[in-house]
Formats: structure tokens, sequence, C-alpha cells
């Protein structure tokens, strides 16, 4: 059974700085590439950044220079620090991986990531 559990969200300034934790399970981690993707209030989810198994990252425009996707294969954990938040940041952030046996999408309950004065 995949399970992925994110935390670390919650309320920070504009500015400031949160890291957000993805911890997976009943899968081999390293084999799999992962992501984090992004809902806002009245908007569709879109993807913020990838980590490929070997570490290689890609990032949506928006974030790039100030969100950092970085992964732990010992800890079986992907992490997005995000810098220089902004207010167009809040959204409920989801971890995301695709199974590579059974090639289906696996995502996570979302931590909510609120970015306001």
């Amino acid at each position: 059974q995949v399970r992925l559990v994110e935390s670390g969200g919650g309320l920070v300034q504009p500015g400031g700085s949160l890291r957000l934790s993805c911890a997976a399970s009943g899968i081999i981690f390293r084999l799999h590439a992962m992501g984090w993707y992004r809902q806002g209030p009245g908007k569709e989810r879109e993807l913020v950044a990838t980590t490929s198994t070997g570490g290689s990252a890609n990032y949506a425009d928006s974030v790039k220079g100030r969100f950092t996707i970085s992964r732990d294969n010992a800890k079986n954990t992907v992490y997005l620090q995000m810098n220089s938040l902004k207010s167009g940041a809040t959204a409920v952030y989801y971890c995301h991986t695709r199974g590579i046996v059974d090639a289906m999408d696996y995502w996570g309950q979302g931590t909510l990531v609120t970015v306001s004065s």
C-alpha cells in the first residue's frame, strides 16, 4: 500500500521560508521520481517541482530560484524548501509519485501553506 504523508505547512509572512517534507512508504523510493504540486484557492492543481530518481530537479517558472526540491533516499523522504514566499504561494501542497509497475498516480493528503501578514 503506497502512502505519502506531507508535513511542514503552516502560516508564514511574505518573504519568509518553510520546508515541506513528504515521507513515502509502500514503494521502493529510490526507483521513483517524486513531485510537489499545489492547489490555491479557486485554482487548479499545478506542478511546482519534480525530482528524478537521480536527483535532477525541474521547477515551475513561478518558483525557480526560490524553491528547492531534494530527496533523501535513506529516509524515503522528499523535501521542498520554499524561500522568499509570496502571497500567491498560499495553497495546499501535495506530494506525488507515479507507480513504476502499475503507472498509477499516488497523492498525499496535502499540507496547507498560508502566506500572509
